[in-house]
């Protein structure tokens, strides 16, 4: 039986396409305002709570950490925990308080090259294990430069996918702070209150 955290990996998985089609067309930034708009509106009126991480969401640090229990080989060779899971730690610190932004536009900017900057960590750390791999000459340093690029890309569109503000999952955009609404926490005018358009 496929659990959870599994099941919420592999769907992140198979929507990756339309979240890419919906970046090209900025149909995403259009459809994801209003939650960075009520998540501002919270953060204006509530306290950030302390870091937690969970190194890598969706499950990713506890599947690694059971194969690489049950594959010692696997922990011997690269670790008992993601080798970039400290790439997703960086990138929870600046989901946890949302960026630190005061607007919904400068939210969804700061998410976005949150994101970003998690894929380009992924990208430097599997640069290294290919350059690793070659001294070693171990293995193939094509087939670990593949791997790193396809985890690179399937986790920065599973956090496109799954990590927007308001969606009451713990490793959403604005997670120290309460889950909020987008049906509250804004105006007739579709602005969040308190929330001054100029910065």
């Amino acid at each position: 039986m496929i659990g959870r955290k599994a099941f919420f990996a592999i769907a992140i998985l198979l929507i990756a396409g339309p979240v890419h089609a919906q970046e090209v067309t900025g149909f995403g930034r259009f459809t994801e305002l209003p939650a960075h708009r009520a998540l501002v509106a919270q953060s204006i009126e509530a306290k950030v709570t302390g870091f937690t991480t969970d190194g890598c969401s969706g499950g990713m640090s506890d599947i690694w950490r059971a194969a690489s229990r049950q594959f010692p080989e696997l922990a011997n060779t690269y670790g008992s925990k993601p080798p970039w899971e400290a790439c997703c730690v960086t990138h929870d610190r600046r989901y946890h308080n949302a960026g630190g932004a005061r607007n919904a536009v400068k939210s969804y900017q700061a998410r976005l090259r949150a994101d970003k900057a998690l894929k380009a960590c992924v990208l430097a750390r599997g640069k290294r294990a290919v350059k690793a791999q070659q001294e070693l000459e171990d293995g193939s340093p094509e087939t670990v430069r593949l791997a790193y690029t396809s985890i690179a890309e399937a986790m920065y569109y599973a956090v496109r996918a799954g990590g927007g503000p308001c969606s009451g999952l713990s490793w959403r955009w604005g997670y120290g702070y309460p889950n909020c609404s987008v049906l509250r926490g804004t105006g007739a005018d579709g602005l969040a209150r308190g929330n001054p358009t100029s910065n």
